[in-house]
């Protein structure tokens, strides 16, 4: 089996548990948690005839009082990118942890998620805004932990990224 480090970057309350826990576990959980430093979960999926363990890395949000440590990157496969459609001050931070992205990991398969899907009528931005983050549009998914949309899509098309 295939061991893959897979590391979940965003601001702060975009919803990044969550997605970890619908994915990895199928719940989700209305409650706000916050992540201090970084969660570490694992899951094996499947793709072709492959069987691949993730370790996910569930990383603290930044914020004005918190920075995204490069020491947590290190060993990445893959980067999960996540911003918060009802907030459009997280394409700032998404702007700011993909330069730390680069200057540490280099060109490495990165998906952005827009998450929050089910609350679309409050969002604030769209999809087009995020092209400057310089992220590939077939790589970029609408994502609702809350309701489970696209969430183990997205999770699978990085592991193919990372696979290829």
């Amino acid at each position: 089996m295939v061991n893959k480090k897979i590391c979940m970057v965003g601001a702060f309350a975009v919803g990044k548990t969550s997605l970890v826990k619908q994915f990895v576990e199928c719940i989700f959980d209305d409650k706000y948690h916050t992540t201090i430093g970084v969660k570490i979960d694992k899951k094996t999926v499947h793709v072709g005839a492959n069987s691949i363990q993730l370790m996910i890395w569930d990383i603290e949000g930044i914020d004005g009082f918190t920075d995204l440590k490069p020491s947590y990157l290190r060993g990445a496969s893959g980067i999960i990118l996540v911003v918060d459609g009802t907030r459009k001050k997280t394409l700032e931070s998404a702007q700011e942890i993909r330069k730390i992205v680069d200057e540490h990991l280099g060109d490495i398969p990165t998906i952005l998620l827009i998450n929050k899907s089910d609350l679309k009528g409050a969002w604030q931005f769209d999809q087009q805004d995020t092209e400057f983050l310089g992220v590939d549009e077939d790589n970029i998914y609408q994502t609702s932990a809350k309701k489970d949309q696209n969430v183990e899509l997205a999770f699978k098309k990085l592991v193919e990224l990372v696979l290829s």
